[in-house]
């Protein structure tokens, strides 16, 4: 850690001492921190510089004998027979409408062309998604069927 880190630590215990029963703000604390940590002089900032590198020192000793565990890493085995999910309404019409977004925006980012998909998927009138919900529906139950079937 850090010699600031140190700091940090100790203040903190300091401060729950003194103010135990009060609840501590995060971002006023870690300000009276910071402010107090640029006042110091080198000579009070020393200690928890030695504590840094002492803990540096701890922590070269321990990783030099640390061995990793050998778990079980190998990879999860997918089926790729297995049948594929069904696109949602939503990804229908991106399949049709994306090539139209594309051909007249040419220079488009794949997040911006995503951006106006949703934007016009969300203006969409219900029954002009009917049709994508429709197919998704459908194609949602061969994919059911073809689980069970699996």
């Amino acid at each position: 850690m850090s010699p600031y880190t140190f700091f940090v630590q100790t203040f903190r215990e300091e401060h729950k001492k003194e103010h135990s029963d009060v609840s501590v703000n995060f971002s006023e604390f870690s300000k009276k921190c910071s402010e107090r940590w640029k006042t110091m002089s080198a000579k009070e900032k020393g200690k928890f510089e030695d504590m840094a590198k002492t803990d540096m020192a701890l922590y070269e000793r321990e990783m030099k004998t640390y061995i990793p565990p050998k778990g079980e890493t190998k990879k999860k085995f997918k089926d790729p027979n297995v049948p594929k999910r069904p696109p949602l309404a939503f990804f229908l019409f991106c399949f049709e409408y994306c090539p139209k977004i594309k051909g007249k925006h040419p220079g488009l980012s794949t997040g911006v062309a995503a951006k106006k998909l949703g934007e016009l998927w969300n203006n969409t009138a219900a029954d002009d998604k009917q049709p994508y919900e429709k197919k998704a529906a459908k194609l949602k139950e061969k994919y059911e069927k073809d689980i069970a079937a699996y």
